[in-house]
């Protein structure tokens, strides 16, 4: 056998050979000095108490050092918005989906007392699958100053029947609050699995039951990253905390190959 034979022979059988792995596949790195309108857009006002606070207000977005800059501050021109305060949001929704793999978010979580950051994901074909009829998966909320994170699934299963703990929903998680974590979950036909720093918190598997609603995930979402502050599950907001900063670093989309 000739040498050059028997080393790509070699090479050939080497890669047949290579265990599978997390493989990136798509990734934002907010480098640039404004956002990429091709995948993502600012999250509108509405009425629920995560978004009643969103705004398109430049003041609440910056683009700082290759980082994106999500903010809550007091707003002082009540004549342009009767709005208290004054957040920055956003979304992927009706440009960018991600459908299985694994999501990892890597931020810095300021604090202040109301302030609510959070990494979601829901529905991708929002028209189809109503909330909650489709699921959500919170990847990372944090409340005033603690330090934990809790990821969360809700769906018709938990919410309107109740079913909390077969299979348990939602955990908690350590976070450094004095610097960046990374935020993820790992999307599987039979459980979502989050994590936080590249440690397990809690998984959430497919079960067998009579009950409608347990497990609509396995779908293409689309992702949400959001400053709030104030709302009936964080409580009221203390303005002298203000301004408040999400800084969010990169996301990634990897899928097991």
């Amino acid at each position: 056998m000739k040498p050059i034979f028997f080393i790509l022979t070699l090479l050939g059988m080497i890669s047949c050979t290579r265990s599978p792995q997390w493989v990136l596949i798509w990734e934002e790195d907010f480098n640039g000095s404004t956002l990429d309108t091709t995948v993502w857009s600012r999250i509108p006002r509405g009425v629920a108490d995560w978004q009643n606070t969103q705004s398109f207000d430049d003041r609440c977005y910056e683009m700082r050092n290759g980082l994106l800059v999500l903010k809550g501050i007091v707003n002082n021109n009540l004549q342009t918005d009767t709005a208290t305060y004054l957040t920055g949001g956003i979304w992927t929704k009706g440009k960018h989906a991600f459908e299985g793999g694994r999501i990892e978010i890597r931020a810095r979580l300021k604090a202040a007392k109301g302030a609510w950051p959070a990494i979601w994901m829901l529905p991708f074909e929002d028209e189809k699958y109503k909330w909650p009829m489709g699921g959500e998966i919170d990847i990372m909320e944090r409340l005033n100053y603690d330090s934990i994170a809790y990821q969360t699934v809700h769906n018709h299963y938990t919410l309107h029947l109740g079913i909390k703990n077969n299979p348990k929903h939602s955990a908690t998680g350590p976070i450094d609050v004095n610097t960046f974590n990374v935020f993820g979950v790992d999307l599987w036909p039979d459980s979502l699995v989050f994590h936080i720093n590249g440690k397990q918190t809690f998984t959430y598997p497919r079960i067998e039951t009579d009950k409608g609603g347990k497990f609509p995930v396995n779908i293409p979402q689309y992702l949400l990253i959001d400053m709030q502050l104030g709302g009936s599950w964080v409580g009221e907001v203390n303005p002298k905390d203000l301004p408040v900063e999400m800084e969010v670093d990169w996301v990634r989309h990897y899928q097991w190959k």
